[in-house]
């Protein structure tokens, strides 16, 4: 009886430890499955989005229509406007390049923090999202779990802090948004008399009225999931990376989208295309009126995933993870250039003001070196790599063509120049970007901003004047470069300069002291190295921060 009961006993044990061991793996096979019992996607749902005036009644509303295009972990050599080619040097991206020729751009444009959420309620609010305490970008629930046990399988020597019973007591994701008060451009342009409509990727929040349209947006076509096809679609080709954040994205993928907050549903088509697609309707149904259009890609983020038909345009490269990156660039540039065709076609092209951007710099843990060519560190960071990203300005009817302006700008001064090119005055909103026309249109030959800042938590950075200082905060280490001498960020004046240390981070400490405490905490710390991309072997002498969220 005994040895019965040893013998079971060591066999429920040996079930539970190997259960345990490969518990992530398990929880990446039923997550999905639990997704889709919970949320169930239909099959397609057509779109009904607004209409305006008909051909038949002229329009008298002369105000220029304005196309905001969002970008996702766009790295800086991403687009081949700024260093001829990107991914390999082959992929060309003519349809963005046309923006910059038909327009201005700037070749210093900033991120508002080097993770999206935080970025995204920057440029809707025309502030430092630091200002409203929104800090940190908000993980989807099942993913805190991953990313909890994925901690116990990083490397002692750069493992990543957590503290699981925080991060158990966060809110739900889609309670944590931007907050209501905050006045974004949607609700100034709709208060104007703008059609307002958002495609995309909204990371804002969706509870107690977060959502995009109690924000301002008349129509909302949301992302609700993060697949591009179905894995197992023949149309399309995957690359997968056995890091952390790109399993933890794989797991909860789901190919959905919702309308106006209506049923999750299949889109019908590769996902990039059908926002473009959807893109297209909209522009076709309000061309009499102006409108706004907050077109929010998820290109390029991961999952990695091209159709076919781009990804056999890409086999001179050598790389598979390139090929497939390099087919999602494709996608992303066609659909700019559908946008720009259909504004020809239906002559509101001129009288369009198109601004094209990204929310942060290149990621690491998709395993490809240049992204950010020729900057150091990548998204999750605050040097160049991280925050440094493709800004374009195009209005063929006020703006001069093939402008070039290298003073530092930020994803803040897009508010400000949106209401300055709608005619709507904001001095009663207390921003903190600047309306950007006059510095385009030389009629303002200083720069924008002497000084910028960013913060996440243990990880901060401020720019001031051509001086750059950015810190780890718990680990001591801290960086001071001369960008007007070093814009490549190498080498390190920290101990050469201490009067300057000093300055940067008195400006620093003044900033904080001006922003709210984070709406929700920080729950994990994560090493990123600044030269190696995620997987790379850490050698000691490599330069490491911890970034908060």
């Amino acid at each position: 009886m005994l040895k019965k009961i040893l013998y079971i006993s060591g066999t429920l044990l040996l079930i539970v430890s190997i259960v345990w061991e490969y518990k992530v793996n398990i929880l990446i096979w039923t997550i999905p499955t639990l997704m889709n019992i919970a949320n169930p996607v239909q099959e397609n749902i057509p779109t009904n989005w607004s209409t305006g005036p008909s051909e038949i009644q002229k329009r008298t509303d002369e105000r220029p229509n304005i196309i905001l295009i969002l970008a996702d972990d766009m790295g800086y050599n991403d687009i081949s406007l700024h260093n001829g080619g990107a991914a390999d040097g082959s992929l060309k991206t003519p349809n963005i390049d046309s923006l910059a020729q038909s327009g201005a751009w700037f070749s210093r444009g900033y991120a508002a923090n080097a993770t999206c959420a935080p970025s995204r309620a920057s440029i809707m609010s025309g502030k430092y999202p630091t200002r409203f305490g929104y800090e940190f970008t908000p993980v989807p629930d099942a993913s805190r779990f991953i990313v909890s046990w994925l901690v116990e399988e990083d490397d002692p020597v750069l493992r990543a802090r957590i503290d699981s019973e925080l991060a158990n007591s966060l809110p739900s994701f889609m309670e944590m948004g931007m907050p209501t008060e905050q006045i974004t451009i949607a609700e100034v342009l709709r208060d104007a008399g703008y059609y307002t409509a958002h495609i995309g990727k909204w990371h804002l929040g969706h509870a107690y009225g977060m959502d995009p349209q109690s924000q301002g947006f008349e129509d909302s076509l949301t992302l609700a999931g993060s697949s591009y096809l179905p894995e197992n679609d023949p149309k399309v080709i995957n690359a997968k990376f056995d890091t952390n954040i790109d399993r933890m994205v794989w797991t909860s993928s789901q190919y959905a989208a919702r309308f106006n907050g209506g049923d999750l549903f299949k889109p019908d088509k590769y996902v990039t295309d059908y926002y473009t697609d959807e893109a297209l309707k909209v522009i076709e149904k309000n061309q009499n009126r102006p409108f706004f259009l907050y077109l929010s890609h998820w290109a390029i983020h991961n999952p990695l995933q091209a159709l076919r038909s781009d990804v056999e345009q890409m086999t001179h490269m050598p790389d598979h993870n390139l090929q497939v990156y390099s087919g999602m660039i494709a996608a992303l540039d066609r659909g700019v250039g559908k946008v720009i065709d259909k504004l020809k076609e239906l002559k509101i092209y001129g009288k369009t003001l198109i601004i094209f951007t990204s929310d942060n710099g290149g990621a690491n843990y998709i395993e490809l070196e240049d992204i950010n060519k020729p900057y150091r560190g990548w998204k999750i960071s605050f040097f160049e790599g991280g925050i440094r990203v493709p800004f374009i300005f195009s209005w063929p009817n006020e703006i001069s063509s093939d402008v070039k302006i290298d003073s530092a700008i930020h994803h803040f001064d897009i508010f400000s120049t949106i209401a300055s090119a709608a005619g709507i005055n904001t001095d009663n909103l207390n921003l903190d970007g600047v309306n950007l026309l006059p510095y385009i249109k030389k009629e303002n030959l200083d720069r924008p901003h002497k000084t910028l800042f960013w913060r996440s938590g243990n990880h901060q950075a401020v720019l001031h004047e051509n001086w750059k200082y950015i810190v780890s905060k718990k680990e001591n280490f801290s960086w001071l470069f001369d960008t007007a001498n070093d814009p490549l960020e190498k080498n390190n004046l920290i101990k050469s300069y201490p009067e300057k240390a000093l300055l940067m981070k008195g400006l620093l400490a003044e900033h904080n002291s001006k922003q709210s405490e984070p709406l929700f905490p920080s729950v994990f710390e994560m090493p990123i190295l600044i030269d190696k991309f995620e997987g790379q072997e850490f050698k000691k002498g490599d330069e490491y921060i911890y970034w908060s969220n």
